[in-house]
């Protein structure tokens, strides 16, 4: 059994500081510069530290840390006109480990590599929870998606998003389908038993 995969909502942060966007050059955003505030550095003995906060054209900003011109260390992004928000760690530009917020109110908390959830991580959508792997902005390899309303639940492979392979699935009415490609297909409703070859 699959399941579609699900659009209209990105994997990166806005305004294009995710994967690998800059920040204005020049060692960092000075508070000289237009929209942005702020610059801190370290006694003459450290490694120079810049951060602040900057305003994107477009109505998005960023808080945090920053270097070569990158978001670097932990920071905040908003999108314009509330269209989303990250908050965690950055490596010269791209998210690493931290929390997206959409609009919509879906949230997802983990890894990320390249502007894509990747690693594990916690997807909280409309009804559902996804915990498990990610791939490259997919739901990857094994993963739990549970129902927060009912005992609805899918646990197994993943494949580009889609349940596959190994799995068991969990339905509201408490029936139950194991799937294993080199067996058959089992469904189980209390006591009665379909097989399916």
């Amino acid at each position: 059994m699959q399941q579609q995969p699900q659009s209209g909502e990105q994997s990166g942060a806005p305004n294009g500081v995710a994967g690998g966007g800059q920040l204005p050059q020049t060692g960092g955003i000075g508070s000289s510069q237009p929209g942005a505030t702020g610059t801190a550095t370290a006694g003459s003995n450290r490694a120079q530290v810049n951060g602040g906060r900057f305003d994107f054209d477009d109505g998005g900003t960023y808080c945090g840390g920053w270097e070569d011109g990158k978001a670097h260390g932990h920071g905040v992004c908003t999108g314009p006109k509330g269209q989303g928000a990250y908050s965690g760690s950055w490596h010269y530009g791209f998210e690493v480990s931290g929390v997206y917020t959409w609009p919509s109110g879906s949230v997802y908390e983990g890894q990320w590599q390249n502007g894509k959830r990747h690693g594990l991580g916690m997807e909280t959508r409309g009804r559902w929870i996804y915990r498990g792997e990610w791939s490259q902005g997919f739901k990857g390899r094994y993963g739990v998606r549970q129902s927060t309303t009912s005992t609805a639940r899918y646990e197994g492979t993943w494949s580009s998003g889609l349940q596959d392979g190994y799995g068991s699935e969990t339905y509201a009415d408490s029936g139950e389908f194991r799937f294993n490609p080199m067996r058959v297909y089992i469904r189980t409703l209390d006591v009665h038993t379909e097989r399916v070859q």
